[in-house]
């Protein structure tokens, strides 16, 4: 998902990382100074339109070494979060280093997850503005509750719960949604596909040149 920052305030503003509170968090995260910049899928590959597999092996070099991979390119793509069929992965994974309305910075990842189905009372849809780093360029608006469950586990297989609201519920639904084969296009009138897709192909150089850009200094820097 591409970022898109919010104001506002919030009683506690400490960063939650997978969910929990902390007093601070380096940034970039970690993961993504350990982790290699990898390929970003666009719209149209194979992998992104069909549901993704699931973690079945957990507590693996490999598996780690992704999440870091992803957290680095999330980074130098500058978005919110990144799903693995993102990075040419089939595999329900996905990570997140966003802030939401309320300045709260949440950094995490997940396996397998699943979104609680919202109760029909209370059920509140905000209309917001959406990009995504496989269609790289464009923001449409699209309604998506406000609120969020996702239970999943993490690396380790340890269980996780992980709730959202705002901006950060977005995050958790669009990148589940990537895993289940959907982009945010696909909740688009034809028309406003169209014209979602004629505007990435007009910005997608520029786009992918700046992501170039940072995944040089990166090098140059490590």
């Amino acid at each position: 998902m591409a970022v898109r920052l919010h104001g506002g305030a919030s009683p506690d503003r400490r960063v939650r990382v997978q969910g929990e509170p902390v007093d601070s968090c380096p940034h970039p995260a970690p993961e993504a100074e350990r982790g290699a910049v990898r390929r970003i899928t666009v719209i149209g590959e194979e992998i992104l339109s069909r549901r993704c597999r699931d973690v079945t092996e957990f507590g693996t070099p490999e598996l780690s070494r992704l999440v870091d991979d992803m957290f680095a390119t999330l980074h130098v793509a500058e978005g919110a979060g990144l799903a693995a069929n993102q990075v040419d992965v089939d595999l329900r994974l996905f990570v997140w280093d966003c802030t939401d309305e309320w300045g709260v910075r949440h950094v995490g990842h997940i396996a397998n997850p699943v979104l609680d189905e919202p109760p029909a009372a209370g059920r509140r849809l905000l209309e917001e503005g959406e990009g995504c780093l496989t269609v790289p360029g464009p923001y449409r608006t699209v309604p998506r509750p406000d609120h969020a469950v996702a239970r999943g586990y993490d690396k380790d297989g340890k269980p996780l719960v992980i709730e959202g609201s705002g901006y950060f519920a977005r995050c958790l639904e669009h990148e589940t949604e990537h895993l289940h084969g959907r982009l945010y296009v696909d909740r688009l009138g034809r028309r406003e596909r169209q014209a979602t897709l004629r505007e990435m192909a007009g910005s997608m150089d520029g786009v992918l040149a700046r992501r170039a850009a940072r995944a040089g200094a990166r090098d140059r820097r490590s």
